[in-house]
């Protein structure tokens, strides 16, 4: 068997948080294995009980659950994010999946979209509730931007090296660059090692030529 996919679950709403936890703790592959009412607690949540995904509010006091993102994953690049909300602008959505969101569903949804989302970006896809889907027709998501360091390792990837040879050469730990390559193929929707070294080789031709 295999293991149960962890959750956190981010609102603040008391009553949220229990109606979605009353819903998850159906589905004999979830557990949640914590909750939180704000950003403070969500990190503390997330480095106390390592969840594989978070379900996530956009509006809450203090912290937006964009920036919230944003923050989770740059301590946790492999962590997986679902906003969970009622906004259904395509804004929220360029913005929540600019800083790192993998799944977007609006709270009004049924339970089973809500399990769906959650195995889709757990199997590494995207996740869209339909409403939203439409919304963005008209409207385009960015092209994911490459930090400095990204676009340094991206190019050692393509030359063939390492993580250990790209640490040495970038005098990082191989922990760090392995996060790198993680963010990267999250931004890009790249599955795997062989498709992150095509996707480098061919950024790389695009410069030369």
């Amino acid at each position: 068997m295999t293991e149960p996919i962890r959750l956190l679950l981010v609102d603040d709403h008391p009553l949220v948080r229990d109606g979605l936890r009353a819903r998850l703790e159906t589905v004999g592959h979830f557990v949640v294995v914590a909750e939180a009412g704000d950003a403070a607690s969500a990190v503390l949540a997330a480095r106390s009980a390592a969840p594989d995904c978070v379900l996530m509010d956009i509006s809450m006091r203090g912290v937006h659950g964009v920036e919230l993102t944003r923050q989770l994953l740059a301590e946790w690049p492999a962590l997986r994010i679902i906003m969970l909300t009622m906004h259904d602008e395509p804004q929220y959505v360029i913005e929540a999946f600019r800083a790192g969101a993998r799944g977007y569903v609006l709270k009004d949804s049924p339970a089973q979209e809500i399990v769906a989302a959650i195995d889709a970006v757990m199997a590494g896809r995207r996740y869209f509730t339909a409403s939203v889907a439409e919304a963005l027709a008209t409207a385009s998501l960015p092209e994911p931007v490459l930090t400095q360091r990204e676009c340094e390792v991206l190019a050692l990837i393509a030359d063939g090296r390492s993580n250990k040879e790209i640490a040495q050469r970038l005098d990082l730990s191989v922990r760090t660059v392995e996060s790198h390559r993680i963010n990267i193929k999250r931004k890009f929707d790249l599955e795997g090692t062989a498709a992150l070294m095509k996707f480098a080789v061919e950024r790389k031709r695009l410069k030369v030529s």
